[in-house]
């Protein structure tokens, strides 16, 4: 059997392909973005067809680095950005709208509505989420309402429903695989956690017909072949994880307890709870961690909306800084951020707070303010949301962290890595190889085709490549982060009853 496998990290802002050996080492990587639309404020939009082409692109151009055949990979794994929603044709392959973000906050009112009729406590129940646009459901409701004739379609099935991984699949086997596997089924709104399967009441609820829903797969499942038209010769997939489960894989993380954080467009802590479904009274999320041969992990996360994207607002929206790599050096040359707050609420905020009205702001800029000081003040906004998560989880019952196993483009910086230390009180490890997504997907599918046996044997191969101890002062970090929760509590969008105390009748 070869031992190559083929990672398919479909991102948020890129797609990366990347082909380790069977010890996890990167042999070659390919990446390339592709385009965010904002038709409106609060909207994200994606062409799914681009993200397609810009996928072939990527693993063709990989294939060629490596200097490998499609024949020589043993099996392909995809790991890809969760909620995103694409609906499309089952005849043709084309889609019928652009794929709705994550990110998208269009059906916050519908949310509201839900939850004002009193629906959130059940759902919460069945699907370990909460009534937010973030995830899939809505947002399928939203295109079929929207897009002239698309419900009776979907009713009569000639529509399928995908987050990105089974829109590729679909695409990637000429449209013999329409499948998704439990970890980005869990978070659609419409999946039974305890019971694994689609939920008939939930797609009562939300409006979506069952027969756009695709079949539901273990992570490490058979999701057939590569159409030999792509790349020469069919490549098997074994391996399906939403992007932060695959990081969870990437990361080892595989005992009851352990826990990573990853910095993308968005951050995302996740802590392995076993067989167990760990019931958060802290607006935190539970969620399958991954499932194979049939036994379900689960987890629990915090989900930040704008982490990297913050730094990718510095570079694109303000133009203060040319590359993401810069901040590295404006930090490590600053005298920190000098009482300046980023709240990069760009699209509402996520865990704990959960509120899609809340809009970013900068505080404390005063006449000394440079770019030098909002640069820092993005870094750390990132930091102090990561606290707010893990404090959540320590309010629901887990044990503080040791350590903080972090991975992502953001990890590579060391100025941040320390902050991040500093700001959590613990100490933060970086891996040997920080795209720990990819090689979560890579992992997975080397399981689905045997060339790993066990979880065990691929957690042997973890290895930390630094680790950040904390050097702050305690006193200084309560200082900074009690000065991020008054600018947080600023942003915050009032209640219906603080609205109505504040304008009575």
């Amino acid at each position: 059997m070869s031992e190559f496998l083929l990672a398919i990290d479909a991102g948020t802002s890129s797609i990366r392909a990347i082909v380790f050996d069977a010890l996890g080492g990167a042999v070659a990587t390919a990446q390339q973005e592709f385009t965010q639309h904002y038709p409106q404020p609060g909207w994200v939009e994606q062409d799914a067809d681009e993200i397609w082409a810009t996928t072939l692109a990527v693993v063709r151009r990989v294939l060629a680095e490596a200097r490998l055949d499609a024949a020589q990979i043993a099996a392909v794994g995809i790991a890809n950005q969760r909620e995103t929603t694409v609906l499309w044709e089952r005849a043709s392959g084309r889609p019928i709208h652009r794929a709705i973000v994550w990110q998208d906050r269009r059906t916050a009112d519908v949310c509201e509505r839900l939850r004002a009729d009193g629906h959130e406590e059940a759902v919460a129940t069945k699907t370990g989420l909460l009534l937010d646009p973030y995830f899939s459901a809505t947002k399928i409701a939203w295109i079929l309402d929207t897009v002239p004739g698309a419900r009776a379609r979907a009713e009569r099935g000639e529509l399928c429903f995908g987050t990105i991984d089974a829109w590729l699949l679909w695409k990637l086997s000429g449209g013999d695989t329409f499948a998704t596997d439990a970890t980005n089924a869990s978070r659609t709104l419409l999946f039974d956690l305890q019971a694994q399967r689609w939920d008939d009441e939930l797609m009562t609820l939300f409006r979506v017909p069952r027969a756009v829903l695709p079949e539901v797969r273990d992570s490490n499942g058979d999701y057939g072949a590569t159409d030999a038209t792509w790349f020469g010769a069919p490549m098997p997939i074994r391996g399906v994880l939403g992007d932060q489960q695959a990081a969870l894989v990437g990361q080892a993380c595989f005992a009851p307890g352990m826990i990573k954080s990853t910095y993308g467009t968005g951050c995302f802590v996740v802590m392995n709870t076993g067989a167990d479904i760990a019931r958060s009274h802290n607006r935190l999320l539970s969620t399958v961690a991954y499932r194979i041969g049939g036994a379900t992990t689960y987890a629990i996360e915090g989900s930040i909306f704008v982490a990297g994207a913050a730094i990718q607002w510095l570079r694109d929206g303000l133009k203060v800084i040319d590359a993401a790599a810069q901040t590295e050096a404006i930090a490590r040359n600053a005298s920190g951020s000098n009482g300046v707050y980023l709240v990069p609420a760009f699209t509402g905020l996520g865990a704990p707070h959960w509120d899609p009205h809340a809009r970013g702001a900068i505080f404390g800029l005063t006449r000394d303010t440079g770019i030098a000081e909002i640069v820092t003040a993005g870094l750390q906004s990132v930091c102090f949301q990561t606290r707010d998560l893990l404090d959540a989880m320590r309010r629901d019952g887990a044990a503080s962290a040791c350590t903080l196993r972090i991975d992502g483009g953001m990890a590579a910086n060391n100025w941040f890595a320390q902050s991040l230390a500093d700001v959590l009180g613990v100490p933060v490890d970086r891996p040997n190889v920080i795209e720990t997504t990819a090689l979560g997907a890579a992992y997975m599918a080397g399981l689905g085709i045997g060339l790993y046996q066990s979880l065990d044997q691929i957690s042997a191969q973890w290895g930390c490549e630094r680790r950040f101890d904390v050097q702050m002062a305690d006193g200084t970090r309560d200082t900074l982060y009690r000065g991020w929760k008054e600018a947080v509590m600023r942003v915050l969008a009032p209640s219906p009853a603080d609205t109505a105390a504040s304008h009575p009748a």
